[in-house]
């Protein structure tokens, strides 16, 4: 597996990660746990060394399975998980206070079972808790030995900045695919400025550009693509010419929608490193054959110019929605 380090930081990890937040949480019930262990372990014998969670997946379940999955990988493997969103009343809530960012951290350490988080991502930007105030908690638990690094998910380029003024972040992470190229516009040329890695999430678009979901697809209520603009069938249907444009580089490159996709993303900067999650061995298996995809830079060009093309119907969340309002703040 190659590796990447996550801008000029040393924090060198596989050049794909391991999402593993639909183990527990958020596409349906969750799934076996021996079976989750013994795909992360999977993905362990197949070079992976990075993987994400947070505290509010399940809630706490999902850090729980890392905690034991992971445990005789200590030192080997670098683990990422977030503070910020507690569930109250079975909503979730944002809440970046300083005593509660050192109970999380807490929580979080005992469950993963390390004494250091590898790397600790603000999940949500919290309106009422000033971001410097944030980074200043953050630089006392560096010092503390509690956290060795930190980052921030779906924040704006303002917050960024200033969050990095007081305490330089490692990396961020928001979602970014052929899907959704918004963090082109602002965010990355800003990480690239102040030497931030990047980490998106749903670099498959959440299993669309996989090519396996057309308008007929059904989501369970407890599945989130239930509720995604972009998941209604007419939206599904608008958008299966981006599918057709991924196939037919796929077939030219002898590989799968999937891996040309995330070959896509890994092509971008050097400092990317996307986190697909897959509750499957063949699909973690695809994913990660994406690293040996290489799109040469006039193939990279002809389907950025063919992608500018394309209308991308529905939104990532619903209008209006807390979902909405969270991001790029």
């Amino acid at each position: 597996m190659k590796k990447r380090r996550l801008g000029n930081s040393d924090l060198e990890v596989s050049a794909i990660g391991l999402g593993c937040m639909g183990m527990s949480h958020g596409y349906g019930p969750a799934a076996d746990k021996k079976e989750m262990i013994k795909l992360i372990h999977a993905a362990i014998d197949r070079g992976v060394t990075f993987f994400d969670t947070a505290e509010v997946y399940g809630p706490y379940v999902n850090e729980e399975l890392l905690g034991e999955a992971l445990a005789p990988f200590k030192g080997k493997v670098v683990i990422a998980t977030k503070f910020g969103i507690k569930m109250v009343d079975g909503k979730q809530v944002l809440d970046s206070k300083p005593e509660t960012i050192r109970q999380s951290v807490e929580g979080s350490l005992k469950r993963l079972k390390v004494d250091t988080i590898d790397l600790y991502y603000q999940h949500r930007v919290d309106p009422n808790v000033p971001i410097e105030e944030v980074a200043g908690v953050i630089q006392d638990l560096i010092k503390e030995g509690k956290i060795r690094y930190w980052g921030l998910s779906e924040a704006g380029v303002g917050t960024i900045r200033r969050a990095h003024a007081v305490q330089p972040l490692t990396a961020v992470q928001s979602e970014y695919s052929m899907m959704w190229r918004s963090p082109e516009e602002e965010v990355l040329p800003t990480l690239e400025e102040l030497g931030v890695g990047f980490v998106p999430f749903s670099p498959l678009g959440k299993g669309f550009l996989t090519g396996t979901i057309d308008k007929n697809a059904t989501f369970a209520s407890s599945d989130f693509r239930s509720i995604v603009p972009r998941f209604k069938p007419e939206n599904l249907e608008a958008n299966q010419v981006l599918v057709e444009l991924i196939k037919k580089v796929a077939a030219a490159k002898n590989a799968t929608p999937a891996q040309i996709a995330l070959a896509w993303v890994l092509a971008q900067k050097p400092w990317i490193v996307p986190i697909p999650g897959t509750r499957k061995l063949e699909r973690l298996e695809e994913n990660l054959g994406a690293v040996d995809v290489e799109l040469t830079p006039e193939e990279l060009s002809d389907l950025n110019d063919a992608l500018s093309k394309i209308k991308i119907s529905g939104d990532r969340y619903p209008a209006g929605s807390d979902y909405a309002k969270r991001a790029g703040r």
